[in-house]
C-alpha cells in the first residue's frame, strides 16, 4: 500500500534530490509542503503531481 504522505528525509531518498534541491522547490512553490507543529511532509498526490509535471526526455534512438 502507498503512503498517503512522505518525511522529507523520504522524499529525498525515493526521488534521489538534495536537501537544498528540495527546499529550493518548495521556496518556489514546485513541492506542496505540508507541516504539522514541527514537522514537515509531502502528500502523495503531490509528489506525484509534480513528478509528473516534469519535462519527458525523448525516448533515446527516437527520430525527430
Amino acid at each position: 500500500m502507498k503512503p498517503v504522505a512522505y518525511s522529507v528525509s523520504e522524499v529525498l531518498k525515493t526521488v534521489g534530490i538534495s536537501r537544498t534541491t528540495f527546499y529550493a522547490l518548495a521556496k518556489s512553490g514546485k513541492i506542496k509542503v505540508r507541516k504539522i507543529g514541527t514537522r514537515s511532509f509531502v502528500l502523495a498526490k503531490d509528489l506525484d503531481a509534480w513528478l509528473e509535471s516534469l519535462p519527458v526526455l525523448h525516448e533515446l534512438g527516437a527520430e525527430e
